[in-house]
């Protein structure tokens, strides 16, 4: 019998803030590679909420419950995704799709991504319906304007938003 090669998937985010919709994406994903990589992306052209390290510590403390059960990293990047793909030596880019719009963007992302390197395969995961809706955008907006966030985000990321916003 051959010995399986190892996989390892990326899923690439900004993260701000991780709602459950991300969770829900990652523990999906943990089951279709050996090790998966979060890559928080310093993506200045989102001008984000939270600073990278405050992400990568949210997204750290989410995921800590899943670690005996998955092999999961997670790493900042800034830079063409591609290139921090092979870095990792990923084999997979991971990416959730909510709905129309969601498939559009990242149809064409999946498209330049394989021209840039054809042996990187992009894989898409629908999100699940109770998550749909959930979009980071949205949430920070519904706790700017003090909503109740918690059926969207953790508990920890509810009070980090508290904070932010008092």
């Amino acid at each position: 019998m051959a010995k399986a090669k190892f996989r390892t998937a990326l899923y690439p985010g900004t993260f701000d803030p991780m709602t459950l919709g991300h969770l829900d994406i990652i523990k999906r994903a943990s089951r279709q590679c050996d090790k998966l990589v979060i890559a928080v992306a310093i993506n200045r052209g989102k001008n984000p909420l939270f600073g990278l390290d405050e992400r990568v510590e949210m997204v750290e403390n989410v995921i800590a419950p899943l670690r005996n059960d998955i092999e999961v990293e997670v790493r900042p990047f800034e830079g063409l995704l591609i290139h921090f793909v092979e870095s990792v030596g990923a084999t997979t880019i991971v990416r959730g799709l909510r709905a129309v719009s969601d498939f559009e963007y990242e149809f064409q992302m999946a498209g330049m991504n394989d021209r840039l390197n054809p042996d990187i395969e992009t894989v898409f995961l629908m999100a699940d319906p109770q998550y749909q809706t959930i979009a980071s955008r949205l949430v920070k907006e519904i706790a700017r304007l003090g909503g109740d966030v918690s059926q969207f985000v953790t508990p920890e990321v509810e009070l980090r938003l508290k904070d932010k916003y008092t």
